[in-house]
């Protein structure tokens, strides 16, 4: 896969979301394969989520670095997924992947993530009008 055919599925997940109100993305190839793409999506109750992804796509979907970060309407943090090495793989059993959660500050185990999944349980959150 070319990285530009990732960009444009992206752009279609967020595009199909009915909780979606409005979105900025940027890309920024690294190589055929290889890129940065970022976004910033506000959703139809003000609540925002920030996100960013160095992706390669030659052979399949690898996200080398994620980081979703979803905050209510003041930017105060509800959740993080990330995959950055700040915690020790003894401390989380899927180590580098896990979550914040903004309610206390905590950091748990969490599956690797893609932007579909997290607006999917968004999407659970948040209400539509």
């Amino acid at each position: 896969m070319r990285v530009e055919s990732y960009f444009a599925d992206v752009r279609k997940t967020i595009e199909q979301s009915l909780i979606v109100r409005l979105s900025n993305i940027s890309y920024e190839k690294r190589g055929t394969h290889e890129g940065i793409i970022r976004g910033r999506v506000r959703f139809v109750d003000d609540t925002v989520l920030e996100w960013r992804e160095y992706v390669d796509v030659e052979t399949k979907i690898d996200r080398l670095m994620y980081v979703y970060q979803y905050m209510d309407s003041s930017m105060r943090l509800i959740f993080r997924y990330d995959n950055t090495g700040h915690h020790k793989k003894s401390a989380l059993p899927t180590y580098p992947h896990h979550k914040h959660l903004g309610r206390d500050g905590s950091v748990v185990p969490a599956d690797p993530m893609d932007l579909g999944s997290v607006l999917r349980e968004i999407e659970v959150i948040v209400e539509l009008p």
